[in-house]
């Protein structure tokens, strides 16, 4: 292979991130170096099994690819501003759309979801870590070298280009050649891995590990969320691994699964992408929901509206969500019978939907609100999720979806659903939780910036789309006619005010960490009603020196009427944790070097890096390291110094 067919040349634009990659890399390892922080990053990070620690690598992760999938919307954007732009060939414009949906859904969302359940959900429930820590570990950087061969990709080999639904025949070797579809497929098979394992270890933890007395019926509306999240990943995300393989044995070895030769079939790749991609949809909007109903009941201080309500629709939701995949292909002639029975599924499922913004108006009903950011992001979610709710329901009526399907009404609605209801609840629960997260406040003055110019500015990107698309402009386009030319405009103009609220976003982080009030109580909103507020500040690598007993809902109301703590010293006694391991991202490192040689189709270095992964878990297996055990004097040291208390 020749050096200019493995690194992309040609393109100023790629040129450019790889100057940026390459100084971005260098001042990291050069801030690493002097400050000699080598080993504190391989002992407290690299290696860690805390569940704590796990989940503010996926949201750091998370961040970073938030900033690619925006800069690849942002791109695509000044392309579509004007009729006639040159700004991305149409190659390029391919290549951007893909990776920024792709990014955007499975190396953004996903990951910061799970980020925000790793942290909080061990500690609503009283647990100590996860139930498997170590699987913990290994699915964290079975994503993180995922995202990181899918986004390479752009540098060397070049980035997949068919899409971030890679329909056949289009993502097939004949129509496809070349790496690009290689890495998407690789990409997402290695990073899902993480994403059923964590999904599997959350459920066992939920199931297994709550604190003592506390019934299902009990656990916070997030908790509850998150785990029937994970009964979805672990039905669908099968699929979706079943999907690639096929895919990349078509690509690679040469069978016909999905070809138009050798009696494959293509529409089976649709059918089986859809069968995970609509579940897919709701693991990233019901775990935001959850977090919502956090969040307003704490700011409008009163106990959720209907829990059990709440609860129930979710989980109708989670089965519906099976049941209406082949919406997503109303207009590839599968006929009227099937076309109907998939158009009243998916309006049922408008139904549930509908009973949580009225468990959530019914919160809000007669209620002082306390309009901090995070309430702000969850009180302009329910209009906006609305919006997209009701267009949902207008695209589910089969015979409608044939004007709409292929136009920029369907873009208009997909964004407000998943900007309102992910992107916005990322943001909230963030806010919300960046307390225990790192022992002080988000500035509420510069938060308050950034929604304001995100919230309008996402409503002017997005809100002309359902005009645009209306008006006949097709999606997938990388021109547009000068009819269309106004409302692009104004598109444009709302994609860069919500890149500037990122961008305040990020500056937040950095002031508040050099000036914000450090946190002292675990209850840093002094209205804190689920057990993570009942957590010393900070929280200890063990969570809780004694598990709660006697938990009901809102334990942490409870306890504060009983007069009640989490830190019961006539109860201590050792505390057995697990010691950090760098087994997982020797591991996953591995396969991510098997996977990036099969990427480029080099089967026998594939062949040697599988064979290091096998290895490695054969060592795992003979591995007797039983953890260590915290001493009762270490738990009183660590309890009183986070609470203030002199030793005795």
């Amino acid at each position: 292979m020749q050096l200019d067919e493995f690194f992309v040349t040609g393109e100023p634009l790629i040129y450019g991130g790889m100057v940026a990659i390459a100084l971005v890399t260098s001042a990291i390892l050069f801030i690493l170096t002097y400050f000699k922080k080598w080993n504190w990053l391989w002992r407290e990070w690299l290696t860690t099994v805390d569940h704590k620690k796990i989940g503010i690598m996926y949201i750091l992760s998370a961040l970073a690819m938030l900033f690619r999938g925006g800069m690849d919307a942002l791109m695509m954007r000044v392309q579509l501003a004007f009729p006639g732009m040159n700004f991305l060939n149409a190659q390029h414009y391919d290549e951007v759309f893909t990776t920024h949906g792709t990014v955007m859904i499975i190396f953004m969302a996903m990951p910061f979801l799970i980020g925000l359940m790793n942290i909080i959900v061990p500690l609503q429930i009283g647990a100590r870590d996860f139930a498997f820590p170590f699987v913990n570990a290994i699915s964290f950087w079975s994503f993180f070298f995922g995202a990181m061969l899918f986004n390479i990709s752009f540098v060397i080999g070049g980035s997949p280009d068919a899409g971030w639904t890679s329909y056949t025949p289009l993502a097939g070797a004949a129509m496809s050649p070349g790496p690009g579809q290689n890495f998407y497929l690789l990409g997402l098979q290695l990073a899902g891995i993480g994403t059923l394992a964590t999904g599997i270890n959350l459920m066992v933890t939920i199931l297994k590990m709550r604190a003592p007395s506390m019934k299902m019926f009990h656990m916070p509306i997030f908790t509850w969320s998150s785990f029937i999240t994970c009964f979805i990943i672990i039905f669908a995300f099968p699929i979706l691994t079943v999907a690639l393989a096929l895919m990349t044995i078509d690509r690679i070895f040469g069978s016909q699964f999905f070809t138009l030769t050798g009696e494959g079939l293509p529409m089976m790749w649709t059918n089986l992408f859809w069968m995970w991609g609509h579940p897919e949809v709701y693991i990233v909007i019901l775990p935001a929901f959850g977090i919502f109903s956090e969040i307003i009941a704490t700011f409008a201080k009163k106990r959720l509206f209907g829990y059990s309500a709440m609860v129930w629709s979710i989980v109708l939701i989670a089965g519906l969500s099976f049941l209406v995949w082949v919406h997503h292909f109303f207009t590839m002639g599968a006929g009227a019978f099937v076309n109907s029975v998939f158009s009243i599924s998916t309006m049922l499922i408008a139904v549930p939907t509908g009973v949580k913004i009225f468990n959530w108006l019914g919160t809000l009903y007669k209620s002082k609100i306390e309009f901090s950011v995070a309430m702000l992001w969850s009180l302009a979610f329910i209009p906006s999720f609305v919006i997209g709710g009701v267009t949902g329901v207008m695209l589910g009526m089969a015979a409608a979806d044939f004007q709409f399907h292929n136009s920029y009404f369907l873009v208009a609605h997909f964004h407000y659903v998943l900007i309102a209801g992910t992107v916005f609840a990322c943001f909230a629960g963030l806010v919300y939780w960046y307390p225990k997260m790192f022992g002080h406040k988000l500035n509420e003055r510069i938060g308050k910036w950034s929604f304001w110019f995100f919230l309008i500015g996402f409503h002017v990107c997005f809100f002309p789309q359902f005009f645009i698309g209306l008006d006949g402009m097709p999606r997938r386009i990388f021109y547009i006619a000068p009819e269309w030319f106004t409302l692009n405009f104004i598109s444009t103009i709302g994609a860069f005010g919500m890149g500037v609220g990122f961008a305040i976003f990020v500056y937040n982080i950095y002031y508040s960490f050099r000036y914000s009030e450090r946190e002292t109580t675990g209850d840093a909103w002094n209205n804190g009603r689920t057990l993570e507020w009942a957590t010393a500040a900070p929280v200890p690598h063990y969570n809780f020196a004694t598990l709660p007993d006697k938990v009901g809902y809102d334990a942490l109301l409870d306890m504060k009427e009983k007069g009640e703590t989490t830190f019961d010293e006539s109860k201590l006694e050792p505390i057995h944790m697990p010691n950090n391991t760098g087994k997982p991202i020797i591991m996953m490192g591995i396969l991510a070097f098997a996977s990036f040689a099969l990427v480029f189709e080099w089967v026998t270095l594939a062949a040697i890096g599988l064979i290091g992964t096998i290895i490695m878990m054969g060592i795992r297996s003979f591995d007797y390291d039983d953890g260590h055990y915290v001493s009762v004097d270490e738990i009183k040291r660590t309890e009183r110094a986070a609470r203030g208390l002199n030793d005795e």
